[in-house]
């Protein structure tokens, strides 16, 4: 019996400048899976900090860098502060529903409005890059879609394992960047996961440094992969 994870194939492990510190080199070992990761296979694979791009999974390897560390938090543990209690109630107006990820002009323009408006990005993303981003995958992924009355108003994706899921992306309408739709996902998600048995959230990379990953300390209590151990971390 296989008792490992698949590791997939190897398809490009070239260092280039890191996304997240200026100035500094990354190795991101990327993997192509062909066929899809069964979901107690891919609880192992997030155990490993890796992240999913379409059909391939990564995980940091910068021979001169250890400053991406994995992020999680335990469904069922997770206490909300001051600050998302009060999200959470900024939004109680907002009705959520979930099912799989969809590519149409409205889920489009909403992503290249939150890219570009926020300054993410300087060109409008096609349908292909967000289907092969975003939608194509090779494990369990769905779509956590945020209404405002008949309104879409941001929308997440989370891939999901047996017992551990992670979020892949999230993107919102700037118009509605008052209500910390950000903060307010994550709270979501994680309660939609805890009801349906599934106990390790992951948030992706934690950088002190990179203001874009740095928040997601603010989730507590949570774990951070650091020297190949979960570390746990309460509320500072």
């Amino acid at each position: 019996m296989r008792t490992d994870p698949p590791e997939g194939v190897l398809i490009d492990a070239t260092p280039h400048g890191c996304p997240y510190l200026p100035g500094r080199t990354a190795v991101l070992p990327t993997r192509w899976y062909s066929q899809d990761i069964r979901p107690a296979d891919f609880d192992a694979l997030l155990a490993c900090a890796d992240r999913r791009v379409g059909r391939t999974l990564y995980r940091p390897e910068c021979p001169d860098c250890q400053e991406c560390q994995g992020i999680r938090v335990h469904t069922h543990r997770l206490v909300q502060t001051r600050s998302q209690r009060r999200a959470w109630r900024r939004n109680a107006d907002v009705k959520i529903t979930v099912g799989p990820p969809v590519v149409d002009k409205s889920r489009l323009d909403l992503f290249n409005r939150h890219k570009l408006e926020r300054g993410l990005s300087q060109r409008r993303a096609s349908a292909d890059h967000y289907y092969s981003w975003l939608a194509l995958s090779c494990v369990r992924t769905v779509e956590t879609r945020y209404w405002l009355g008949e309104q879409l108003i941001g929308i997440g994706i989370l891939d999901v394992g047996l017992r551990a899921a992670s979020s892949v992306y999230f993107y919102f309408d700037p118009d509605h960047a008052d209500r910390s739709l950000g903060t307010y996902s994550v709270l979501r998600e994680a309660a939609w996961l805890r009801n349906r048995g599934v106990e390790l959230y992951y948030l992706g990379l934690y950088v002190r440094d990179c203001s874009h990953l740095s928040y997601k300390a603010r989730f507590t209590p949570h774990e951070r992969l650091i020297g190949g151990e979960w570390r746990g971390f309460d509320a500072s």
